[in-house]
């Protein structure tokens, strides 16, 4: 079946991971700031800026995924109000805005989900995390709410990654003995990469997760489970 697939934030990081990882039978419609360095024959792209942009055109939406996210990582002392405002705006009122614009749509379809993401700093509790934190909890308190407003039509489900291998956190990265120490606070001593969290939301998107919804789902290679 030819699903439509709206990824808001599909040129880079996880979300292009999760544009490449989709069935070529599904029409996707990619909406960022910058293309996809190499785009499919079944994407469309618009460039796009959630905050302030207006949506193009798109009759049909089986799926949305909202991808856009932010790592601002400060001492309290050290973020401002508007460190808190614009991790507030990017995480959560550009999905809160871009699911009020689909949501007709995605209503008449056959088995509509939607997709945000969180990070596993809601439930650890990490230092310097506490703007970042405040905007993914957000994240989460949406999607707790919207699952149970939607039912049974429409699904929305989260992904919390613990820090994964993109652009957005290179900096975390940068050496060798940062990438060593990031290890060593797994349990399972690896660091996430794009294509797994891809695979899970290929996953969800699908009707083998028709009983899931209202779920954040932890990719943390243990660090939040595990005490060891």
């Amino acid at each position: 079946m030819n699903r439509s697939v709206v990824i808001v934030g599909g040129s880079k990081g996880i979300g292009n991971a999760i544009l490449n990882a989709l069935p070529t039978t599904d029409t996707i419609y990619n909406l960022s700031r910058s293309k996809p360095e190499i785009i499919p024959q079944n994407v469309t792209h618009f460039t796009f800026e959630a905050l302030s942009n207006d949506f193009p055109k798109i009759e049909k939406v089986d799926h949305l995924i909202y991808c856009p996210g932010s790592i601002t990582l400060k001492p309290i002392s050290n973020l401002t109000e508007t460190d808190f405002k614009n991790d507030f705006e990017i995480n959560v009122l550009g999905a809160v805005r871009t699911i009020k614009h689909f949501l007709p749509m995605m209503k008449k379809s056959s088995n509509p989900s939607i997709l945000l993401f969180s990070t596993v700093a809601v439930k650890l509790g990490m230092p310097y995390h506490a703007s970042i934190t405040v905007a993914k909890a957000g994240v989460e308190g949406l999607v707790k709410s919207l699952g149970a407003e939607l039912a049974p039509s429409v699904r929305i489900n989260a992904i919390a990654p613990t820090i994964t291998r993109t652009n957005l956190s290179s900096k975390l990265l940068r050496n060798e003995k940062m990438i060593n120490s990031i290890e060593d606070r797994h349990p399972s001593k690896k660091i996430l990469n794009s294509n797994e969290v891809a695979n899970m939301a290929i996953f969800l998107l699908s009707e083998k997760a028709a009983s899931m919804s209202g779920q954040i789902f932890e990719m943390d290679y243990g660090i939040v489970t595990f005490k060891i």
